[in-house]
């Protein structure tokens, strides 16, 4: 049986999309508030597409640091009596089954984090990792894709919201800066630019991306 196309596209690894909203920027001493992935598939054209979409609002580990400056930035009311947040060890557990079983279904080896200048994303996640003595992160423990860089490839554009636009791809303002919507934006232009290098700059036609099926 001819396995998934995805598997040899990203030498074995899944792109998946990670946003984390935080108290800080210290992704050891600084509390992780929201966290969401969402993985990617081809649809029935070949083309890279979002997928499955899971996001948690965080409890703040005990003796977590939260910075006023953070929290204004983002919004969050992390002690709201209506937040619905949960342990952080728990939404790694949630988050990582969805990811094993994407994964699994690309018979793709392992994920690999997407994020819009991912090097904070990847460091707030090891460090939950580490804090949950979790044993299953399905994640590369360091390599990366940064829509940043490749925004900046594709459109001259590094700022999130100014790729996106130059994308054109629908954005709202007043809704960025939740992990969730912005882990959708950020999974939107990464597949807009991987649909864009195989069509256009690589000469490979989207369809052509199905010949291992």
């Amino acid at each position: 049986m001819d396995k998934h196309p995805l598997s040899k596209r990203f030498r074995g690894f899944l792109p998946v999309v990670v946003d984390v909203e935080t108290g800080g920027f210290n992704p050891q001493t600084d509390a992780l508030l929201e966290i969401a992935a969402v993985t990617v598939t081809h649809d029935d054209r070949g083309m890279l597409v979002p997928d499955e979409e899971i996001g948690y609002h965080i409890k703040p580990f005990d003796g977590a640091n939260i910075e006023k400056a953070a929290i204004e930035f983002n919004g969050i009311d992390p002690f709201h009596p209506l937040r619905p947040a949960i342990e952080e060890a728990e939404a790694l557990q949630k988050i990582f089954q969805v990811v094993k079983k994407a994964v699994s279904m690309h018979d793709c080896t392992r994920a690999v984090l997407v994020g819009h200048n991912p090097a904070m994303d990847i460091g707030f996640l090891n460090a939950a990792v580490k804090r949950a003595d979790n044993k299953h992160n399905p994640f590369h423990p360091f390599s990366t894709f940064d829509t940043a860089t490749l925004g900046g490839l594709a459109y001259g554009q590094t700022v999130l919201a100014q790729a996106i636009q130059a994308a054109e791809i629908e954005w709202e303002n007043d809704r960025a800066h939740s992990a969730i919507y912005d882990t959708q934006k950020t999974a939107e232009l990464f597949c807009n630019i991987v649909n864009r290098w195989d069509s256009e700059t690589n000469g490979i036609s989207p369809q052509a991306n199905r010949s291992g099926q």
